[in-house]
């Protein structure tokens, strides 16, 4: 089954924390919900489908937006990226966003992606940065074996205040978006043709059995079940 990003861009609209676009090879929009348009100050779609993210956004910010278009439209996930998208009041504000190329017959045919906002959390807005950073660590570094000290050094803070801010943040500890970062490449590379022990190797997972154990958990089945899934759709379409 298919489903047209018409009816998730539908369902988005519900959403006002959360913004929602597709985007072709180009990465012009193709989509987007009612809170991008009020964010964007722009009255009807016509005013942004078509067009790419540096027409829209403000210098400063839509160069990492395309920056990671490309990366995407090449086949890669952008998983809880935190960077700075505009609120309600036209101003900056913290996000975090997703991307994932959309496939089709083996091909990427263009992306889909939503950003969440942070807004107001706690007090916190004052560690989004050094949260940041140790994100983009955890993007960077998700095939190593990423130790917490390292973490601790780029944010300046004690264990304690780590984890209880990943947790506010993310609702997750850094070894839990590690580990979710690392199953969702996986989920990608298994639409291709490398073995699952090296798709595991290449994802920081120790062994074959911890991947496994680990992408199990995640996805409710183990990567073997979940390729040959891939191949019986694809078979069906």
């Amino acid at each position: 089954m298919r489903i047209d990003p018409a009816e998730i861009e539908a369902l988005f609209n519900a959403i006002p924390s959360v913004l929602f676009f597709a985007k072709d090879m180009q990465g012009r929009y193709t989509h987007v919900n009612l809170t991008m348009m009020h964010r964007l100050g722009v009255k009807s779609r016509g005013e942004v489908i078509g067009k790419r993210a540096d027409e829209l956004y403000p210098a400063g910010m839509s160069e990492a937006y395309v920056e990671q278009d490309a990366r995407v439209l090449a086949g890669e996930v952008v998983e809880n990226v935190m960077e700075l998208q505009l609120l309600a009041n036209q101003q900056p504000g913290w996000c975090l966003t997703c991307k994932r190329p959309i496939i089709e017959d083996g091909s990427v045919v263009g992306l889909i992606g939503i950003s969440r906002d942070l807004g107001q959390r706690g007090g916190l807005e004052s560690q989004y940065e050094p949260l940041r950073l140790a994100l983009d660590y955890l993007n960077t570094h998700y095939a190593e074996n990423v130790r917490m000290q390292t973490l601790l050094d780029i944010t300046g803070f004690s264990l304690s205040k780590l984890e209880r801010s990943f947790r506010k943040v993310f609702q997750m500890t850094p070894q839990q978006v590690l580990t979710r970062l690392r199953i969702q490449i996986a989920l990608h590379l298994l639409h291709g043709d490398e073995s699952v022990a090296s798709i595991g190797q290449a994802c920081g997972f120790s062994d074959q059995s911890a991947f496994t154990r680990k992408f199990k958990a995640e996805v409710g089945m183990a990567p073997r079940q979940y390729r040959a899934m891939i191949a019986a759709r694809a078979a069906q379409g």
